[in-house]
């Protein structure tokens, strides 16, 4: 009776952490295309919002802009007991930093940090760019909806503000604008500097820039495809840590690798209807995000983006030219499919904040032998671990066993020559940190 009993429990636990959690799906239904419409008609009515535009106007210019983001995480707080701290982040940019700063700037981001309950200094953070441009980056006084690039992306992060707020996580969540994108990723490189200097534990960002477009100028058109840009390994790795991918693997398994694999993974369990196109890039080919700065600096970081964009409607005068209306006008964003890329940012920021933090030291072993071997760091509110693993030439972690509250295990007749492998920390509820790939060797 009590081996009938013990594995009774084994099954249930296993059982539990196969589930979905209903939380998740009401943050989807939460999530209002109706209100990021809104946000975005406002931002539009801005008229610019280049980086070097009117500071002072109350209804035009990047000024007015940010200080009405500013105002509506103000009253998300007010809503949520003050769950919001909103500050502004300032770096004096000077003329001539490069050839789009003709003038001296002071680069204004809009933070909105929801603290954790028990790691309050542990971080995920979704960003948009409050910034928009026409043809000539230099020009900041035309005419600049952005209504996709990048109110969009602003519009969906506030949204997301406004869902989340409901709810309490163990980790803190940021809420981010960002400011001079277009002029050179200046606000993020500022706020990745405090970030260092601060010694924030940054689990990731999610770049949110363009996710209302759905017709390409290719013709084709999808309101479920998407794409995630992510690089294969941080550019800050160590000589030590190159060499040992030619002997151990790991070219497309670096931190921001496994939070696009992370992002995939619950998309495809909560939200089945969409597709996740895992892009292994870290931009789109020759440009840039606002996630580079992170990654530059040795953070997570992914770009969350429409699949198929639309160049006459970027960038551009608003024009007629050869029967084509240029311009990146409110007409052109679909509310809805950009209400479906918020609640992807929603969900995945939920998660890893109700998760556990990830294994700091996952060991690895079996060399030679018919199964294969590892150890890993205890994570304090963790209840379990997963290993997962796939076959060398997967994208995705397909193949997965949750083993409990241990800190070594072994998978028997799993030749280690044959797959890629990683841990991830289980929590109470079942929700998962990212996985981790190994990154020490067992000798045997």
């Amino acid at each position: 009776m009590r081996k009938l009993l013990s594995l009774a429990i084994i099954l249930s636990t296993t059982f539990t952490f196969a589930q979905t959690d209903q939380r998740v799906y009401d943050i989807i239904n939460a999530v209002s295309a109706e209100r990021i419409q809104k946000d975005v008609t406002t931002l539009v009515n801005f008229g610019t919002r280049h980086t070097l535009s009117d500071t002072i106007s109350k209804t035009k210019g990047i000024g007015a802009a940010r200080r009405w983001i500013k105002s509506e995480f103000e009253k998300i707080s007010t809503t949520c007991g003050d769950c919001l701290e909103v500050t502004y982040h300032r770096d004096l940019v000077k003329k001539g930093e490069n050839a789009r700063i003709v003038k001296d700037v002071e680069v204004v981001n809009v933070v909105a940090i929801q603290r954790g309950t028990k790691y309050p200094d542990r971080y995920i953070i979704m960003s948009g760019d409050i910034d928009s441009r026409v043809s000539d980056p230099t020009n900041f006084t035309s005419e600049s909806p952005g209504a996709n690039d990048n109110a969009s992306g602003m519009a969906g992060t506030i949204e997301a503000a406004r869902v989340l707020s409901k709810y309490k996580f163990e980790s803190s969540i940021i809420y981010l604008g960002l400011s001079g994108e277009e002029q050179g990723l200046f606000g993020g490189q500022g706020l990745v500097k405090s970030a260092k200097e601060k010694g924030w534990d940054i689990i990731g960002i999610f770049n949110n820039d363009m996710i209302g477009n759905i017709k390409g100028v290719d013709g084709i058109i999808s309101n479920t495809d998407f794409r995630i840009f992510s690089e294969p390994v941080p550019p800050t790795e160590t000589e030590r840590e190159r060499n040992m991918r030619r002997f151990y693997g790991g070219e497309v398994d670096g931190i921001s690798r496994q939070l696009a694999r992370y992002v995939h993974k619950n998309v495809k369990t909560y939200m089945p209807e969409m597709n996740p196109m895992m892009i292994y890039r870290l931009d789109r080919f020759g440009r840039g995000g606002h996630h580079r700065p992170f990654n530059d600096a040795g953070y997570a970081g992914i770009r969350i983006m429409e699949a198929h964009e639309n160049y006459t409607q970027q960038h551009q005068d608003i024009r007629v030219e050869d029967g084509i209306a240029y311009g990146d006008v409110l007409e052109h964003v679909n509310f809805d499919y950009a209400r479906k890329l918020t609640a992807v940012n929603a969900i995945n920021m939920a998660s890893l904040a109700w998760a556990p933090p990830a294994p700091k030291e996952v060991k690895i072993g079996g060399i030679v032998e018919p199964s294969s071997k590892f150890e890993w760091s205890k994570v304090e509110g963790a209840v379990g671990y997963k290993i997962y693993w796939r076959d060398t030439t997967s994208p995705t972690w397909d193949h997965s066993r949750y083993v409990g509250d241990v800190t070594e295990f072994t998978l028997n007749g799993i030749v280690i020559d044959n797959y890629f492998f990683g841990i991830s920390a289980v929590g109470k509820d079942g929700f998962e940190s990212v996985v981790v790939f190994p990154n020490a060797i067992m000798r045997n």
